[in-house]
């Protein structure tokens, strides 16, 4: 089955937003001091990031030759999950790092050998 190139950015969008959403919860579990809040948070961090794991790879695709496009919206992704959730903008090294790793990107999916 082939799938066309917004299904596919759209699948690693959502990859993206469970991956990222899925390290979230666990590390508010990680600083949450109730015994069954942390147990509830590890459980739904433990889901969702087994969900991304399945919507990741059940895609007949070359995961390898979609790296660079995963990479890039995890850390778009990533840092908005950061800003919203935990109230942290990004600083400069990050808008830097960033750039490189939304250039890197771009080289990984656009470059043809």
């Amino acid at each position: 089955m082939k799938i066309g190139p917004l299904s596919t950015f759209g699948i690693l969008f959502v990859a993206a937003c469970l991956e990222a959403g899925g390290d979230a919860i666990v590390r508010t579990g990680l600083h949450d001091h109730t015994k069954i809040t942390r147990f509830m948070l590890f459980t739904a961090g433990a889901l969702v990031l087994f969900v991304y794991g399945v919507t990741v790879n059940s895609p007949p695709w070359d995961f390898g030759r979609l790296l660079g496009v995963y990479v890039t919206l995890f850390f778009i992704v990533a840092q908005v999950i950061n800003y919203v959730f935990f109230g942290t903008r990004p600083t400069p090294p990050i808008w830097i790092g960033g750039a490189l790793i939304l250039s890197g990107g771009l080289f990984m999916t656009f470059w043809k050998a």
